[in-house]
């Protein structure tokens, strides 16, 4: 668990806050974050789980906001660069893919599938028209390339993105080996290193954890695709209001022994 590229390490961390899914649902989470600011206190650590954009079409107000409660978070006496994490969701995943759609066997299908998952809203924030994307894609390999390079330049007009988009990691877990932070689930059968794109996309077997995984004595997840709302087990924890499916934007604070000790709403 040493590859800083993949996994984030939360160092000196007494507690822990926990943001759920966000779904580019921009109000409530400045809702949230003003909730949030007043309960921080010296050596908390924030994770944001992943799925920040996609559904709603306030990405680029999302991310925005992220990064002012970033650097309000960080301008606070002995915080570091890694006291905010950011995980890599399935929203984020398919938007990572989709800047690399002329690479695909099949493009067209492909973006269906991601505007299914709720891609399309993300494209609009960032004033590209969804029926652009499907014509592009359907338009050959050259054309294509020259459309998700604009796309690209779209985000990079916009400060800060890029290097959100840049720092997403798979999961993140406190030094001592307590607490796992993940997106949507982990397979219980395998190793950490060897989970890849599992974080995000086998949210099944999330569940099956009934002993502590890889000695941690707490697995969070901040989303939840079957939407079974805030869920607390022995070894697990699920911090999904449903924000982006008409429900609450949820934070849960944790104690290094993975005690649940405050839950936050918006």
């Amino acid at each position: 668990m040493t590859d800083r590229q993949k996994f984030a390490v939360l160092r000196a961390a007494r507690r822990v806050w926990a943001i759920g899914a966000i779904h580019a649902d921009v109000e409530r989470l400045k809702r949230l974050h003003a909730r949030l600011w007043p309960k921080l206190e010296l050596c908390d650590r924030i994770v944001y789980t992943g799925n920040m954009i996609g559904r709603a079409p306030q990405a680029r107000e999302t991310l925005d906001a992220i990064l002012n409660f970033r650097l309000h978070t960080l301008a606070r006496p002995h915080s570091e660069a890694d006291d905010v994490i950011y995980l890599r969701g399935s929203q984020e995943e398919m938007w990572q893919k989709l800047l690399q759609l002329q690479f695909a066997t099949d493009p067209r299908g492909v973006l269906e599938w991601m505007l299914d998952q709720g891609v399309g809203a993300t494209l609009e924030s960032y004033g590209v028209p969804v029926a652009d994307a499907l014509r592009e894609a359907a338009s050959g390999t050259v054309s294509l390339t020259r459309w998700t390079g604009r796309l690209r330049q779209a985000i990079y007009a916009q400060s800060g993105h890029h290097q959100i988009m840049a720092a997403l990691r798979r999961a993140a877990y406190t030094e001592e080996g307590t607490l796992l932070f993940v997106n949507a689930g982990l397979d219980p059968r395998r190793p950490l290193e060897t989970q890849s794109d599992s974080f995000w996309w086998c949210s099944a077997d999330f569940a099956a954890i009934s002993e502590a995984y890889g000695g941690f004595k707490r697995v969070v997840r901040g989303t939840d695709p079957s939407h079974g709302g805030y869920q607390e087990t022995e070894h697990t924890l699920t911090v999904d209001g449903g924000c982006g499916f008409d429900g609450q934007l949820m934070a849960a604070c944790l104690s290094q022994e993975g005690e649940v000790l405050d839950v936050v709403e918006a």
